[in-house]
């Protein structure tokens, strides 16, 4: 037997209605073709589906049973087909951001209070991303979005770039290193370094100064929260190397004494890794508009 959701909305039509002149004009067929659907539905079954010579038509006992059936199915199949259009249009739909920087949360939690207000039918999830490879993830779907400094060159994604942003050393104000105008790779010699519990390679401090140069901290002490790297430089227990939105406030504070790296200062870029069939979603294109909105904010 061969049941289709056509048939269910046949039966549904003709028991709502009344008879098969109604449900055919709500159907959008003829008379003629809706006899003949129910004709063959009842050779499938074997049963007669209608009683017949009643006024209005009614069902009969095997047409009760598909009535049923009708009433639990045609709902869910008009659920579904609202959740289709809602994703072709780009209302709804999945966001799982996985970051690759531990101060990324720093801005990215203002911005993703904005998102819910305008798009709460989108499943969002934050992943820290350093806890696995996130963009062999992004390409698998398990993620939908990476928050990354290191672009690459991978087929079906794109970096959107969000913002520009300067690592700054930051120190207590009583350590040595306070008195120079900027500081450079040999400064970090003999030094504690204070960092995210993260690979050195994916630290700016490391790939954009200290590894080219050659040179290694006397120690490196890995901290997870910001806050607490900052209260143990402010200690003098270490010097550290963070974001300048980070490090906004404490620039202003006597504790802190905050520095350029070398002379011309290191610039990162910040992007949205994502995979290009999905840079046309609005909620997507809306995301990135409130990232970059953000961070103008911070570095204001």
């Amino acid at each position: 037997m061969h049941i289709e959701f056509r048939h269910l909305r046949t039966i549904k039509a003709i028991h709502e209605l009344g008879g098969l002149a109604r449900a055919a004009d709500q159907l959008n067929i003829t008379q003629s073709a809706l006899s003949h659907q129910i004709k063959g539905l009842e050779d499938q079954t074997g049963v007669e589906l209608f009683v017949r010579r009643s006024k209005p038509l009614k069902l009969s006992a095997a047409g009760l049973r598909l009535l049923r059936l009708a009433n639990q199915i045609l709902p869910q199949v008009e659920a579904a087909q609202a959740e289709f259009s809602a994703l072709r249009s780009g209302k709804t739909g999945r966001m799982h951001i996985a970051i690759e920087c531990h101060a990324c949360f720093e801005w990215l939690f203002p911005v993703l209070e904005g998102f819910r207000k305008n798009w709460g039918d989108v499943d969002v999830d934050i992943r820290p991303g350093l806890a696995f490879d996130a963009l062999p993830a992004l390409q698998k779907e398990e993620v939908d979005l990476v928050v990354s400094s290191d672009p690459e060159d991978i087929p079906g994604i794109t970096f959107l770039h969000l913002f520009d942003y300067k690592a700054v050393f930051v120190a207590s104000a009583q350590h040595p290193l306070a008195e120079k105008s900027c500081i450079e790779a040999e400064d970090f010699l003999g030094q504690t370094l204070i960092t995210y519990p993260v690979d050195k390679t994916r630290l700016d401090v490391f790939s954009q100064l200290l590894i080219p140069a050659g040179v290694e901290p006397a120690h490196v002490r890995q901290v997870e929260l910001t806050a607490v790297i900052l209260l143990l430089v402010a200690s003098n227990r270490g010097i550290s190397v963070l974001p300048d939105w980070v490090v906004r406030e404490v620039k202003y504070n006597s504790d802190y004494v905050t520095r350029p790296l070398t002379e011309t200062g290191v610039t990162r870029g910040l992007y949205a890794a994502i995979r290009s069939e999905d840079e046309d979603k609005p909620f997507v294109q809306e995301l990135v508009r409130l990232a970059k909105s953000e961070a103008r904010k911070l570095q204001v």
